[in-house]
């Protein structure tokens, strides 16, 4: 049991260095500025807050320690290691990328890229510029990238599987412009962890050194070393339910994942093929990007009225239709006996009986389920339910990159535009009338 005391040492060491470092406690700052962002934008839509962005922020950093500790244990095993110019290489990758788009703040994309620039100085080998930037340039000509790539192919395994486990509790509701300018529903799924990783890093003068030998890189000294990184997964989705689209897009993840890490583990043994990982990194990635974006144009929208009854986008937690088992997808299609085709009719439907309601419903399959429930006073004015939209929105999502600016800001930049008036009058149970104008917030 001498081996013991040794790694609970050294452990103790590494967890004390992720309590110091500033890079985890940044990570979870930008994850919250991030879900605070959207609970902005629900308000802007629905207002209505869906979810909690603190409750949000902590399913985010308790996913981030699950994925840690598994990467962790299979990263120990295959022996790959890093530097501390590694992880604040990757850093300063990721927030570069991320000051281009958000959705960057990525490991698999800082890698690719670090990867790709790394080959290029290469190549440029008689390039040699003083100062910092010639330190700098030497810190990544020094990466070793297939352990970079290799974690960032074990990394996005994890996230595609907290993808689908967390994915639909984290989904936001939103309305956007359709394919021929009418509004529809969908939804928003943006996902953020923080993972504290432990790594081995080779060991210099005055360090203890583990008892152990890797399956990579053998026959050197290494101790551990607590590296935070940041993992981000994004999806918008109007065609499918947000179950479906993450069992899909898990699945897509899984297999580029696999992909990774082939590439990586071979570039391990044949450095040429390092710059092939990198690529598969980030256009593997952005690959899977476009064409779920180019699917989503193909398919038809899934949350628009159909021709009797109305289309259920989203519910509330904890409201009355959510203790009456409605879910999103499904169609309310009768209200107190009365079949319903409007927010006007369902409204006047709900005030035939202000302390009691029955409710025919339509699922996924279109078979009726029939509830009721007492109605008590405070309630939602539409038992919770979120519907898709109608004419009578004020707001709608005006889909563009949104940059890491953006987040720090929480700016959500809105746009008007004329809208035909409309001559119904307006509800008057809702929080806010309904107004004549329609605008935008980008995402």
């Amino acid at each position: 049991m001498e081996w013991v005391w040794p790694w609970l040492t050294v452990l103790g060491e590494a967890l004390l260095q992720l309590l110091i470092q500033p890079f985890y406690y940044m990570a979870v700052i930008l994850i919250a500025l991030i879900y605070h962002r959207q609970l902005l934008q629900e308000r802007k839509l629905f207002h209505v807050r869906m979810q909690s962005s603190i409750t949000q922020t902590i399913r985010a950093v308790l996913g981030g320690i699950v994925i840690g500790v598994i990467v962790s244990m299979i990263s120990l095993f295959l022996g790959t290691y890093l530097t501390l110019g590694s992880l604040i290489s990757i850093w300063i990758a990721a927030l570069v990328l991320a000051l281009i788009r958000i959705r960057y703040l990525c490991f698999a994309y800082a890698a690719g890229a670090l990867g790709i620039l790394q080959f290029a100085l290469n190549v440029a080998s008689s390039w040699q510029p003083s100062g910092m930037l010639g330190q700098a340039v030497e810190t990544v000509r020094a990466l070793d990238m297939p352990a970079l790539l290799v974690l960032a192919a074990l990394l996005h395994f994890g996230e595609a599987i907290l993808a689908r486990m967390q994915g639909v509790s984290m989904a936001s509701p939103f309305l956007m412009e359709g394919k021929r300018g009418k509004l529809v529903g969908g939804y928003q799924i943006q996902l953020f962890w923080a993972v504290p990783l432990l790594i081995l890093v080779p060991t210099t003068g005055g360090i203890t050194e583990l008892a152990w030998t890797p399956l990579l890189h053998a026959g050197q000294g290494y101790t551990l070393m607590a590296l935070p990184i940041l993992l981000g997964f994004s999806e918008n989705t109007q065609s499918m339910l947000p179950g479906r689209k993450l069992q899909v897009s898990a699945k897509r993840l899984m297999l580029y994942s696999l992909a990774l890490l082939v590439f990586s583990l071979l570039a391990v043994w044949w450095s040429p093929l390092t710059v092939i990982a990198a690529l598969v990194a980030f256009a593997g990635h952005e690959l899977l990007v476009w064409y779920s974006a180019l699917e989503e144009q193909q398919l038809s929208p899934a949350f628009v009225h159909p021709q009797h009854g109305l289309k259920v986008l989203s519910v509330i937690p904890e409201s009355p239709a959510a203790e009456l088992g409605i879910e999103a997808g499904e169609t309310l299609y009768k209200v107190n006996g009365i079949l319903v085709h409007s927010p006007e009719e369902l409204h006047r439907a709900l005030r035939m009986n202000p302390a009691f309601c029955k409710l025919e419903v339509r699922n996924h399959q279109g078979e009726s389920k029939f509830m009721q429930r007492a109605i008590y006073e405070g309630e939602h004015h539409q038992l919770g339910v979120i519907m898709a939209p109608d004419k009578h929105e004020a707001w709608a999502v005006q889909p563009r990159p949104v940059t890491l600016f953006h987040v720090i800001t929480l700016k959500l930049f809105t746009r008007r535009k004329e809208q035909q008036r409309i001559d119904e009058a307006p509800l008057a149970l809702p929080p806010a009338p309904v107004v004549s104008d329609k605008g935008s917030v980008e995402m």
